[in-house]
């Protein structure tokens, strides 16, 4: 009997990232291709979702602190914080719909 394999959020973020870097001038297929390999490494439906969407969230945490640092008001942080979020969001329709057809094949 073999093994079930385990999989990495961690690793499958790294992989998404990086593929998305390189294939970054496939509109359609660099993102698809990036989150079907992420997805697999996630080694299921729901990791490979959590692995999607952290990175946004994480950054939008970060523009958040960063902004909210330097300026001192909250508020434009909350803003900046909140935009950043956003972009990242909409950066991963693809790579969601890929991360999820990569979890049903791990």
């Amino acid at each position: 009997m073999s093994k079930p394999k385990q999989g990495s959020v961690l690793w499958a973020m790294i992989w998404m990232v990086v593929l998305s870097a390189l294939l970054f001038w496939l509109p359609v297929a660099g993102p698809l291709i990036a989150g079907v390999v992420g997805g697999k490494k996630a080694g299921g439906i729901g990791p490979a979702i959590l692995a999607v969407l952290l990175p946004g969230i994480l950054l939008g945490v970060i523009l958040f602190f960063l902004a909210s640092s330097l300026t001192g008001i909250p508020l434009l942080g909350f803003f900046a914080g909140l935009g950043g979020f956003v972009f990242a969001l909409m950066h991963s329709g693809l790579l969601l719909l890929g991360a999820v057809i990569g979890g049903i094949r791990a």
